[in-house]
């Protein structure tokens, strides 16, 4: 972000001591991006905050579709895609609303399909596992976080990976294979274990009394 305010500076200095009047375009361009990266960083605070026992901040909201809308504006199929993913998530987590989120949730996860980002894909991907294991269809719950799982290993993003077989195992649980369950458990609290994710690690534990 302080890259793009720089340039749009030296941009304002072209412009006034160069002529350049086109530079003032390209200006705006650079802060519209600043402003979109700026509202989603703050929309994940807030959204931080709720999680952490706060209630429902109504800017969580407003800041992630200002983001969306900047990014469509810019082509940046990145950034409205991760939004995207936001604005699913607030929806989903914040005001339980899967029929709300999903929409958000499937379109983000095309855009960063479009994009090459796979870690947003595989949040999204997370996302529409829970939506489907919540309306009980837990085939493809299943597929949706199997995939997630996939690209996470992919990346070495394996705090995430820990995260996917947490619910797997409840979906594995409730096909009626709980021996099968533990076993993805017990994967899920290794890998949590080893990389030193604790807050997953308990709920690995959680889990595991839940499944007995």
């Amino acid at each position: 972000m302080d890259e793009r305010i720089e340039r749009a500076r030296l941009l304002y200095e072209r412009a006034i001591f160069d002529g350049d009047a086109t530079a003032l375009e390209t200006a705006d361009r650079e802060l519209d991006a600043a402003e979109a990266d700026l509202a989603l960083a703050r929309g994940r605070i807030i959204h931080g905050r709720f999680l952490d026992g706060e209630k429902e901040d109504p800017a969580e909201l407003t800041l992630f579709e200002r983001a969306a809308r900047l990014y469509q504006a810019l082509g940046d199929v990145r950034g409205e895609g991760e939004s995207l993913f936001w604005i699913g998530i607030f929806h989903q987590v914040v005001r339980q609303d899967d029929d709300t989120a999903v929409p958000a949730l499937e379109r983000s996860r095309e855009l960063a399909a479009q994009a090459g980002d796979k870690l947003t894909m595989s949040y999204a991907l997370r996302h529409l596992g829970i939506a489907e294991h919540v309306a009980g269809r837990l085939g493809p719950a299943r597929e949706r976080l199997e995939e997630s799982v996939r690209l996470r290993r992919e990346l070495g993003f394996l705090p995430g990976v820990a995260a996917n077989l947490i619910g797997l195992a409840y979906i594995t649980a409730a096909e009626g294979r709980r021996d099968e369950a533990l076993e993805v458990l017990a994967e899920a609290g290794e890998i949590a274990e080893a990389t030193g994710a604790h807050g997953i690690l308990r709920s690995v534990e959680e889990t595991h009394k839940t499944l007995g």
